[in-house]
């Protein structure tokens, strides 16, 4: 069961900033992994389940700075389409971007 503040204004951002990472990896041609809050695994601030061609991102929100929730829901992007280094360190810029200024990552 989630916890009572993953619901409360917390839960609405991180579905904004899922919306925003997705729609910026879409255009870009990527696969957008599901996101959820929190992991199944105890003690862990991020995990990566693989089905098939679909991955599920699941981050840590509470207790943690906003920044490093998204830095592993950008990063989960990376990891889910199997980026090299140089492709990532372009998705990583736009997706920031898109979290930063949703209408210039467009």
């Amino acid at each position: 069961m989630n916890e009572p503040s993953e619901r409360g204004p917390g839960a609405i951002r991180f579905a904004e900033t899922a919306r925003s990472i997705g729609r910026a990896a879409r255009l870009r041609g990527l696969e957008v992994p599901t996101f959820r809050s929190p992991p199944g695994l105890v003690g862990v601030q991020r995990t990566i389940r693989r089905r098939g061609t679909s991955a599920t991102v699941s981050v840590v929100v509470r207790g943690r700075p906003w920044a490093a929730v998204v830095a592993d829901m950008v990063e989960g992007v990376v990891a889910a389409n199997r980026l090299d280094s140089r492709r990532a360190d372009t998705v990583r810029a736009a997706l920031w971007m898109a979290v930063d200024e949703p209408a210039l990552a467009a």
